[in-house]
């Protein structure tokens, strides 16, 4: 190898053991603070949504396809809606859910326990009635008042879904007593087939337009939808409603159906997380959100929502930044994982690196004093040999076979080329030394 090599490598070498402490200092405190941060959120959630073929289903399923491609994997738990999912929640079987408005028992134990991602999209209250029963009570078979309703067989979903308590709300402020319909808490598919086979007049449930009922329903011949004619007043009363219009044609422009705008009211659903879930999954869920639910649909223009309105319980801090401000700044150039990480530690990096710079000041001491020490350790053995001397001067012979052991030592000392000074003084000393003891003890240069 060669020497201008061998002596560059040294000096490395050493440089770099001088940093061991410091290195090992910082690898400490970014391990501690890597532990106590958790940058890493996991690789598995589960998402309570719906029954099989409600638009909660269909919404779940987008959000396994759109967190699949960060390396997240949604299993979805069917539930029988709101009220389900909101017990999920609580129990922690659930990381994350969809929530009506107004249909779950929301209160105050859950500010600290549930936070919410936003406003998702609008579920209208859908009342399906048969046009062979409006005709008992409307000769024209129309009905737009709950007080006509009295007397029907009317199912209400089931009391996980949130419904039966949202309707009961309903029945409470038009004054209408309970026992004055014939309630039913089916499921929805059991349900739609009693209403179609006429074993029920009118059919209660509250699911976004995507919902495969809800078109099916809208177009079945001998069927109509309640006109909610009170549907600003409603929204007034309830804070969680919300009226909404479904314009006229919009099912079947060709067909003109509805054949004209059907007023409605509807709450606001929302997607609500355990507050314990990582940032990082929170994060993900409201962004994929914006693109989800960003769209026009029949309740509301484009990038209406999601939005931050409407909310029962806290919202997650991570949810306000995604959906005001979009994607983070490093996820738009960097992957997940890595924005992710830096994005949790950046600032404990950067008080890790404020405690860091000041103790850096000690590895150029420390460095020299390491490769000076190399040399100094051999002043004492040096400093000996001439005291011994000195006191007994009969010594002298073994002390000059001392003196050249030590010498032959010296040559050996290997130093980066900056510190060769220092070992040729040493030996220079070796030389003075040597020199006092070859002299007579009588000689006046002695």
């Amino acid at each position: 190898m060669p020497t201008n090599i061998r002596y560059t490598l040294l000096s490395l070498r050493d440089l770099l053991v001088s940093m061991g402490p410091f290195v090992l200092l910082t690898i400490a405190l970014l391990a501690l603070a890597y532990w106590w941060l958790d940058p890493t959120p996991p690789r598995r959630v589960v998402l309570a949504t719906g029954p099989e073929q409600s638009a909660y289903d269909e919404f779940g399923k987008r959000y396994q396809q759109a967190l699949a491609r960060y390396g997240i994997q949604v299993e979805l738990l069917r539930t029988e809606g709101s009220s389900d999912n909101l017990q999920w929640l609580r129990n922690g079987r659930a990381d994350l859910g969809f929530v009506q408005g107004g249909s779950a028992d929301l209160g105050y134990d859950d500010d600290d326990a549930i936070v919410s991602l936003g406003s998702l999209f609008v579920e209208p209250l859908w009342l399906f009635y048969r046009e062979d029963a409006a005709r008992r009570v409307a000769p024209d078979g129309v009905v737009d008042s709950l007080a006509q309703l009295q007397g029907w067989r009317v199912n209400v979903g089931t009391a996980g879904s949130g419904v039966p308590r949202l309707f009961g709300t309903l029945l409470d402020a038009n004054r209408i007593e309970r026992d004055s319909l014939h309630l039913s808490e089916l499921a929805q598919t059991p349900a739609t087939v009693a209403f179609l086979e006429g074993g029920l007049d009118a059919l209660v449930f509250a699911s976004a337009p995507e919902s495969l009922i809800v078109q099916m329903l809208l177009q079945t011949p001998g069927v109509r939808l309640m006109n909610f004619a009170q549907s600003e007043a409603y929204a007034r009363r309830f804070g969680y409603l919300t009226p909404v219009v479904l314009p006229q044609g919009v099912v079947d422009l060709a067909a003109n159906q509805p054949e004209r705008d059907m007023r409605l009211v509807a709450s606001t659903t929302s997607l609500l997380a355990g507050a314990d879930t990582h940032p990082a999954i929170l994060q993900l869920f409201a962004q994929s959100a914006v693109g989800l639910h960003g769209g026009a649909s029949w309740f509301n223009r484009a990038r209406q929502y999601p939005n931050l309105e409407h909310g029962e319980v806290p919202l997650s801090p991570e949810a306000v930044r995604a959906i005001q401000n979009g994607p983070p700044f490093l996820q738009r150039y960097l992957p997940f994982w890595l924005a992710n990480l830096i994005e949790r530690m950046w600032l404990a990096m950067g008080l890790i690196i404020a405690l860091a710079l000041p103790l850096s000041r000690i590895v150029p001491p420390l460095y020299t004093f390491r490769i000076r020490s190399r040399v100094f350790r051999w002043y004492a053995e040096l400093r000996g040999i001439e005291q011994d001397y000195d006191n007994d001067p009969r010594h002298r012979p073994e002390l000059l076979a001392a003196l050249d052991a030590l010498d032959t030592k010296a040559q050996k000392v290997v130093l980066p080329l900056a510190y060769t000074d220092e070992l040729y003084a040493l030996r220079a000393n070796i030389d003075l030394v040597r020199k006092k003891l070859q002299r007579a003890p009588g000689d006046p240069a002695a």
